[in-house]
């Protein structure tokens, strides 16, 4: 089935026409900017433009960046406090006047690497986690999702929220080199194997894109993959989970 997919992020929103069946993008992917302030009106005007430039007229799915119980954000993120007790997909739905279909973007790019990509057929405990603005995360269990684990809310040794010390934002904002950010992200990797004994870790987000370059200092006792459709899982889950929502 094709749906349209949005992946919202802290920097950027991107989107496409997904085959639900193969995960195969059956158009260009779209990138907008995410506004700055990234206020809920200012992002469902973003989403309506994504919408409008595919001239889309059916339901859509759409991964977003914090914490999501039955279309309501619970937790603020990295876009705006306003974001907090905001009934996403209700919000979307009016903007556009089109079905939404809303899930935390680790959540769905879990399940698209789950389903279709370098999980498909793992058994046991997968996670995914997703490295960028801040740190995502999406625990599987036997190929079944169980929703809304944030590993990147746990706290560090110093007492500070994990992400602030191992995100990508950070690596950039302070001039880290490739091995001193690996070195801080493996202590997130040996934290959850102590914690949830994971079978297999996937990797995604920009930066697994350079995991040639920073794997040597990986140290964790779990393996480790990078997620197969790479910066567009966001995108594919999305539309899969609405495939799966719009019956």
């Amino acid at each position: 089935m094709k749906i349209l997919g949005i992946d919202i992020g802290g920097t950027g929103m991107k989107a496409a026409i997904v085959d639900t069946k193969t995960g195969e993008l059956l158009s260009e992917r779209h990138r907008i900017p995410t506004p700055k302030p990234a206020t809920p009106e200012a992002v469902a005007k973003a989403v309506k433009e994504i919408v409008k430039h595919f001239d889309w007229k059916k339901a859509v799915g759409c991964s977003f960046p914090t914490t999501i119980v039955d279309g309501k954000c619970i937790h603020t993120g990295n876009l705006s406090e306003k974001w907090l007790n905001v009934k996403v997909d209700k919000l979307f739905k009016k903007e556009c006047k089109l079905p939404f279909y809303v899930s935390n973007d680790a959540d769905l790019a879990g399940l698209a690497e789950v389903s279709l990509g370098a999980g498909k057929k793992e058994k046991g405990v997968v996670i995914v986690i997703t490295i960028g603005t801040g740190i995502g995360s999406g625990l599987f269990f036997n190929g079944q999702l169980i929703p809304n684990l944030e590993l990147g809310k746990m706290l560090h040794s110093d007492g500070k929220i994990i992400e602030h010390f191992t995100a990508d934002s950070v690596r950039k904002k302070e001039g880290l080199t490739l091995k001193k950010w690996a070195l801080r992200f493996d202590e997130l990797l040996n934290y959850t194997k102590i914690v949830f004994s994971p079978s297999l870790i996937i990797l995604g987000g920009g930066i697994s894109k350079r995991f040639d370059g920073f794997k040597e200092f990986l140290n964790a006792d779990v393996k480790v993959k990078v997620a197969e459709f790479k910066n567009n899982a966001g995108i594919i889950g999305a539309a899969m989970y609405a495939h799966k929502k719009d019956k």
